[in-house]
Parts: C-alpha cells; sequence; structure tokens
C-alpha cells in the first residue's frame, strides 16, 4: 500500500499553503504516496485561488477518511488561524499556528497513524513571537519524539550528505573536528543508513584542509583527528573512508561510490548539494521513529500570496518521504 504521508502547512503567511497545493496539484505524486496535509482548510482555499488550481479540498477528521485520489486535496483541518493573517508578515498567531501542525503530526506519526511526515517552511521569529521555546523543525521533532541522535541529511539524485557541525562559524566548527566527535557521528550515520534499508552502508569523511592538508603542509586536522577517527572505526567494523579531499568526495558519492558523505561544516555540504541540483535538494530528519524530509529553503516572505514560488523542493521532500517510509516499513 502507498504510505499515507502526512504534510505539514508550514507558516501560513509564508509561501508553504502554496508550494503544498502546487505539490498536490502533480498526479504523479498518487501514484507514490497518499497525501494528508496537516493545516487549515481556509488558508489552503486562498492558496487554491492565489495560484489558480482547480482542485477540491476533502476535510477529515483522522487520516484513515481521506480519499487521496487526483484533483483532491484532503487536509485534517485544525482550524486554528484567529484573526486576519496577511501573506509575509510576520505573524504570532500564524507561529503557534504552524507549530500546532507540526505537533499534531508527530503525535500522528507516533501511533501509526502516518508513515513519514514531509514539512513546509516554518518561521522561526513568528514562533519566537508566539512564545514557543524552538529554535526550528528539527528541534522540535528531536524533543517531542525523545530523540536526542537525530542527525539532519541531504539529499539530491544519488548524493546523501551528514554534518558533523552545522550552525556555527567556520572557526568554532574547525575546532569541532576531533576524532571522538567524528566517531560518534560516523557511528550515528551509519545506524540511520541502516534503518533507511541500507544493509552495509558505506561513507566517507570529506576532509577539511586543501588536497586533504597534503601530509601537513595545509593544515594538519586531518593528521591529528581525522585520520585516528576512520582508522578506529574501521577497527570496529564500520566501512569508511577517508579523508578525501571536498572537491571530489561528493562527485564521488553521486556516482555511487559511497552511500553518504560526512560533511565537515554546514557550507562543505551545502553547496555541493545546492550546486548539484538546487531545487531538489531535500533535508531529511534520521534518528527519528519515523522518517520526515523538509523543503530545503525559507519561508520566502517576499513573495507569499503571489503565486510565483516553485513547489519542486515540496514535490521532493513528499517523494522522498514516502520513498524512505517504504524501506523502513520493509526493513
Amino acid at each position: 500500500m502507498r504510505p499515507l504521508i502526512g504534510i505539514t502547512m508550514g507558516d501560513p503567511a509564508s509561501i508553504g499553503p502554496e508550494i503544498v497545493v502546487k505539490a498536490l496539484a502533480k498526479e504523479e505524486l498518487y501514484a507514490l504516496v497518499r497525501p494528508l496535509v496537516i493545516g487549515e482548510a481556509q488558508t489552503l482555499r486562498k492558496a487554491l485561488g492565489i495560484t489558480e488550481l482547480s482542485l477540491s479540498l476533502h476535510v477529515v477528521h483522522e487520516p484513515h477518511g481521506g480519499r487521496y485520489q487526483p484533483g483532491t486535496i484532503d487536509v485534517l483541518d485544525l482550524g486554528n488561524i484567529t484573526g486576519d493573517i496577511s501573506f509575509g508578515q510576520v505573524n504570532p498567531w500564524a507561529g503557534r499556528a504552524s507549530f500546532e501542525y507540526v505537533k499534531k503530526a508527530i503525535e500522528l506519526a507516533l501511533v501509526g497513524e502516518l508513515d513519514g511526515v514531509a514539512t513546509a517552511p516554518i518561521n522561526k521569529e513568528a514562533i519566537h513571537e508566539a512564545g514557543i521555546d524552538f529554535i526550528g523543525h528539527t528541534e522540535m521533532f528531536m524533543v517531542l519524539t525523545k530523540s536526542p541522535d537525530a542527525l539532519t541529511m541531504f539529499q539530491v539524485q544519488n548524493l546523501r550528505i551528514f554534518f558533523l557541525t552545522r550552525h556555527l562559524s567556520l572557526r568554532e566548527a574547525c575546532q569541532q573536528v576531533t576524532a571522538t566527535r567524528i566517531v560518534k557521528t560516523v557511528s550515528l550515520c551509519e545506524r540511520a543508513l541502516r534503518t533507511l534499508g541500507f544493509d552495509h552502508p558505506k561513507i566517507a569523511v570529506a576532509a577539511l584542509n586543501p588536497h586533504g592538508g597534503e601530509r601537513g603542509l595545509f593544515g594538519d586536522e586531518e593528521i591529528r583527528e581525522i585520520i585516528p577517527a576512520v582508522e578506529i572505526l574501521r577497527s570496529s567494523g564500520f566501512r569508511v573512508e577517508g579523508p578525501i579531499p571536498a572537491d571530489s568526495v561528493f562527485h564521488l558519492a553521486n556516482r555511487g561510490f559511497f552511500d553518504a558523505v560526512l560533511s565537515l561544516y554546514h557550507d562543505q555540504g551545502h553547496i555541493a548539494a545546492k550546486t548539484l541540483d538546487f531545487e531538489r535538494t531535500v533535508s531529511v530528519t534520521t534518528g527519528l521513529p519515523f522518517i520526515r524530509t523538509s523543503v530545503d529553503h525559507g519561508t520566502a516572505f517576499d513573495i507569499a500570496g503571489k503565486g510565483v514560488a516553485s513547489a519542486v523542493s515540496m514535490e521532493e521532500a513528499i517523494k522522498v518521504a514516502g520513498a524512505y517510509a517504504l524501506r523502513m516499513k520493509r526493513g
């Protein structure tokens, strides 16, 4: 049976509702998944008007009440919009509503009523103004599912990228490149890949310095930290290679030489993925009890409500969620 994927609508003032309805206008998605929007029906009707799509809304009270047929958008309507919310403006009511969509999706996935979740973007400022103490989506999923070892993985084409560090300055990120941290993170990456259906995953660790440091000529982090970490991992039975220079490792992984790459800092992996295909890069949260994917862009308040936002990343997020939900079931 097609996996049932919950799609959170995102911030009602953002491009979220628009890209959700645009994505669900694609008939081919319905051959892959049963998509259920978790959001607010009136906002979706506004999005349909903006995009001039002739789709009908079907409001359901529980996931198994959906029709899941092309031409109809099934929505679990939380009815949580109070007052007028204008597109493109930070609004605490919109922030609270977007959090409630995520919370509801998590609750449903934890009891097995959803096979996975794909999220449209939320606005951190609106979340903060609503008095909700989360930095972003990933933190919500980690806390509400009690999954402290959750990791972010980017997927685009055949390339999968994990991150040793993310939202740190480059100076701080370099200081975090330690053997202990690499060993722990690769262990979590390997566990995540097995959960996603890779029986014997092969992981590449990117180098930090140009040409892998050239034996200490361009920095010694490879000698001091990365090579010892790889040796420890190999001696424990992990299929790990590295450090491999960052100007080639992502290309090699996309060609199929590795199942995933451990990027050492934020931009190292982000640039590789987004240069390969900016719109089709999908963020996957691993280490949860279920699969969660997300668009890899923000709320785009500058174009919200104008009907011009691209839904490609939303489409890809739904497809990837469906594909991994199937693999996790089979595993």
